[in-house]
């Protein structure tokens, strides 16, 4: 039987560190370090070892939404069937990451100067791709850009996460608010004579 004593150090999950920073700051976007720490439950100073600043933090947050979010972009297969079926995929399976990636879309230092992260392009490309495949075949309009709801998109899915944490949303809502007001913004119409 082990127990922790005074000479025992305790192993950080530095990813149970992460999840734990992403949950608060996607509620309270102004947290301070030491209420991350506590939200994870160790000290100042353990935070600080794992992550030298509040930049670091956001930088390895925008990591790991980089990844839950590529990760919702290829179950969601924006590539097949069509593409307001896909969109709709795609907010289903970004929903989990939706705070986080709410926090990040607000986090204007992510998106300045000269250290932009890749996978933002990345990302990017295969949204847009999805808009544009939607114009080609006719569904979506042609007089708004394929970047242009692209980040249509994102602010919807920064908007929703926080309306959801604020109350003014009912989470169950989130997935059909968000893809319906995009898909009625860019879906082309016939016109009727």
């Amino acid at each position: 039987m082990s127990h922790l004593g005074y000479g025992c150090l305790m192993t950080v999950d530095r990813e149970q560190v992460l999840r734990s920073a992403a949950t608060l700051l996607s509620r309270r976007a102004t947290a301070t370090m030491d209420e991350v720490a506590k939200a994870a439950g160790i000290g100042r100073a353990t935070l600080h070892r794992h992550f030298a600043g509040r930049d670091a933090l956001v930088r390895a947050l925008e990591e790991l939404g980089l990844r839950e979010f590529e990760a919702a972009v290829e179950s969601a297969r924006l590539h097949e069937g069509d593409p307001a079926d896909a969109l709709r995929r795609l907010v289903t399976a970004s929903t989990p990451a939706t705070g986080l990636l709410g926090f990040l879309i607000s986090e204007n230092q992510l998106f300045e100067g000269e250290h932009v992260n890749e996978g933002w392009d990345r990302l990017d490309a295969r949204i847009a791709a999805l808009f544009r495949r939607g114009q080609e075949e006719g569904g979506f309009r042609v007089d708004l850009s394929a970047s242009w709801l692209a980040e249509a998109l994102y602010g919807l899915i920064s908007a929703g996460a926080w309306s959801v944490h604020s109350g003014r949303l009912a989470a169950n809502d989130y997935q059909y608010m968000t893809t319906e007001l995009l898909l009625g913004g860019c879906t082309r119409r016939s016109v009727k004579e």
